[in-house]
């Protein structure tokens, strides 16, 4: 299948029933890889992961940045995701979020490329989702239908160039729960998550380094930032590839 090799997770949280304890009492939850790659796989089949991974080779320049920067690709799509149906991938429409959530980006319709067919109908993806809807819906049980974005981000960084995965700041997204997978880092450093809570308070900072690594996030409760990437070497691409994915309760 060609995944990466897996690591040492830095938290491990083998269980469904423990990470529902640690977002519950903490709001969020750091995943190692190991851990994170262990339980994808026993949720399903990931056997397109390395066509998935390299399709963030091909994601479009984000024009809606009101920073003026073109330092972010993208792609997404919307599911509609129900207890005891299948998952259902919507027509494609735009994504929104009101000022209050994202203060630089947020008050209009943005309309990117959407996820191609390929990759948005592929077992990796609705592993993914599986696994998502089976966490999430532990969380909120009187939730029975599930309004969710996917997000393929890549952030770049180079010459006079400092690549920002959340330019808007610590934030929140307007959503109930957040899935932040790592799919690839190469050559930038920095990068670092740090959750908030209401008060304003510091609960957690980590990096996702290596594929595989994931935060999770109770939406409704903490904010989360991610500080600007750098590149280790100008000379050459720098960038890195996350996949993002909320559920919001329709």
């Amino acid at each position: 299948m060609n995944l990466p090799p897996p690591k040492p997770a830095v938290i491990g949280l083998p269980s469904l029933p423990k990470l529902r304890e640690a977002i519950t009492a903490d709001g969020f939850a750091f995943v190692g890889s190991t851990a994170m790659q262990g339980a994808l796989l026993a949720a399903g089949s990931m056997v397109d992961w390395p066509a998935f991974s390299a399709s963030w080779n091909d994601l479009a320049v984000d024009t809606f940045m009101a920073d003026g920067g073109r330092y972010r690709r993208r792609r997404h799509a919307v599911y509609a995701v129900e207890a005891g149906a299948p998952i259902v991938r919507e027509a494609h429409q735009p994504h929104w979020q009101g000022l209050e959530y994202n203060p630089l980006n947020g008050g209009v319709a943005r309309w990117f490329e959407p996820v191609t067919d390929a990759i948005g109908n592929g077992d990796s993806i609705n592993t993914i989702l599986r696994w998502c809807a089976g966490l999430f819906g532990r969380l909120s049980p009187s939730v029975t239908a599930w309004r969710v974005e996917l997000h393929q981000f890549r952030i770049e960084a180079g010459p006079g160039i400092v690549g920002q995965p959340t330019p808007e700041g610590a934030h929140r997204d307007g959503v109930d729960h957040v899935l932040v997978l790592m799919i690839r880092r190469h050559n930038i450093a920095k990068g670092r998550t740090t959750i908030i809570d209401a008060e304003g308070r510091e609960l957690g900072s980590f990096t996702l380094t290596d594929p595989f690594d994931a935060a999770l996030v109770d939406d409704g409760r903490v904010r989360h930032g991610v500080t600007p990437v750098e590149a280790l070497d100008a000379a050459q691409p720098a960038f890195r590839d996350v996949l993002v994915v909320t559920f919001k309760r329709r």
